[in-house]
């Protein structure tokens, strides 16, 4: 089984190099191949993206955004099984061996794990969220989706059949590109749920959604309510509440 890994990229030269060797050490284990797409960072990322070069593919230059990198990486790929790693966050040991190993014992369009919430210094913070993330992720169900975005995107995987069938991200969306890419995987599939830490997100001042937790937790929102159908209209009033509960929480965590 071979992966496809694809980083979208923008002046991240404080943390690219960190999420370049999550990858890359995950081989042997697994065939993994990493396709890096720069925006044309003038930061010194492309300085590092060079030092790697004979290990991973990369391209630097003007893009349309980070789902328009992504698209294009993921459509380039050549692996059975897709992802995308954002240029700060970082694979833990072992992770993409053991996607591969469920996918062996049972075949899935999609599958998540669990993902520590870290800093700039890789020191784990804010457990109280990645306890209530797995907690919800145990109790899986499309309506329980609706209500709440609990799946973290650096541990997401699908196939790329169920890539061709979804199709590509939706470049419009600014924050809520990955939820948006659940709620329409799990329209057509329920996905399988991997019970432990495949990832780690790093939380930082300039990350988009450290810095903007507000606004990417409205457009979450309103991408919930544009998939509801008749009679999911209560899941999307709760999804509302829990938008307002997050705007508490964070005002402490700040």
């Amino acid at each position: 089984m071979k992966f496809t890994v694809v980083t979208p990229s923008l002046n991240q030269a404080a943390f690219i190099e960190r999420t370049i060797l999550s990858v890359l050490a995950q081989r042997p284990a697994v065939d993994v191949e990493h396709w890096v797409l720069d925006g044309g960072s003038t930061d010194g990322t492309v300085d590092i993206l060079r030092r790697y070069e004979d290990r991973i593919r990369w391209s630097s230059g003007p893009d349309g955004g980070q789902s328009a990198a992504i698209n294009e990486g993921l459509r380039r790929g050549t692996g059975e099984v897709l992802a995308w790693l954002n240029s700060d966050d970082v694979y833990e040991a072992g992770a993409l061996a053991a996607v591969a190993g469920a996918y062996r014992q049972a075949p899935f369009a999609w599958a998540f794990g669990n993902c520590r919430i870290i800093d700039e210094a890789d020191r784990e913070i804010r457990r109280p969220i990645t306890a209530y993330k797995i907690h919800q992720s145990r109790r899986y169900s499309f309506r329980r989706l609706l209500r709440r975005d609990f799946i973290p995107q650096p541990a997401a995987f699908f196939t790329r059949e169920a890539f061709a069938r979804t199709g590509d991200l939706d470049p419009d969306l600014h924050y809520s590109m990955d939820y948006d890419y659940w709620l329409r995987l799990g329209r057509r599939w329920s996905p399988r749920y991997l019970d432990r830490t495949l990832a780690s997100f790093r939380w930082h001042a300039q990350s988009k959604n450290g810095a903007a937790y507000r606004a990417a937790a409205w457009e979450t929102f309103l991408t919930a309510r544009r998939h509801a159908r008749p009679g999911e209209g209560g899941d999307v009033f709760l999804h509302r509440l829990h938008v307002l509960a997050l705007a508490v929480v964070y005002r402490f965590l700040e």
